[in-house]
């Protein structure tokens, strides 16, 4: 919203990057970029959240955990909204998280293929097991499939698929490795989002509505 101010503090060569610095731009929102390397010291981030009252950031999971490790609550009472992608979110992390900041998480799932995200799941009070990268966003599609493509039943495991016009059209100069990921979709309806599908290699399962990584 008009209204919110966006750390971006991603390095520009990371695809995660394009969040940081389009989204804001996009809705006319303030954007507040760290300084180089800011982005390993948890206190100077908190010291830009709370100086220039951010409410929107990321974090890969890793640096999520340093970064909770390092802060008090008091430091964070500005932010809304944190998303997590690039790595599994523990539920350690998760609980850290929550200790120190009342924002909604967010749990991003989607490979540079798929235009950086593909799948999000807000979480709240995950203590055991692992945290599920959720539902598809708007504009995307997930189908959950066997060694012969077909789709597999619910709480089964099976490769992640992926489907939706912001797919990407191939690797530069590998039709090879092109003609493998990103295969021909044969479902109907939201499967068949944009005519193709991306193999990403990652085996999931759906659990109560959402996808379980």
């Amino acid at each position: 919203m008009a209204g919110d101010v966006y750390l971006q503090k991603t390095a520009t060569t990371f695809d995660v990057s394009l969040w940081g610095y389009f989204l804001p731009l996009g809705v006319g929102a303030r954007l507040v970029v760290a300084t180089h390397d800011g982005h390993r010291d948890p206190g100077y981030l908190a010291g830009v959240i709370a100086a220039q009252g951010v409410t929107l950031t990321d974090f890969v999971p890793s640096m999520l955990s340093v970064f909770c490790a390092s802060v008090g609550a008091g430091d964070l009472s500005s932010l809304r909204d944190v998303f997590v992608i690039g790595e599994a979110l523990p539920p350690e992390t998760v609980a850290a998280f929550e200790g120190v900041c009342s924002a909604r998480l967010h749990n991003v799932y989607g490979p540079t293929e798929a235009a950086v995200s593909i799948t999000c799941h807000e979480v709240g009070g995950v203590s055991v097991g692992s945290v599920p990268i959720g539902v598809p966003e708007w504009n995307s599609g997930v189908v959950v499939l066997d060694s012969r493509l077909h789709p597999v039943p619910a709480g089964v495991a099976g490769e992640l698929y992926l489907t939706g016009v912001q797919l990407a059209r191939g690797y530069v100069g590998r039709p090879d490795l092109t003609a493998d990921r990103f295969v021909a979709c044969p479902f109907g309806g939201a499967g068949s989002l944009g005519g193709r599908m991306y193999r990403t290699g990652d085996l999931v399962r759906w659990r109560d509505g959402v996808l379980e990584y």
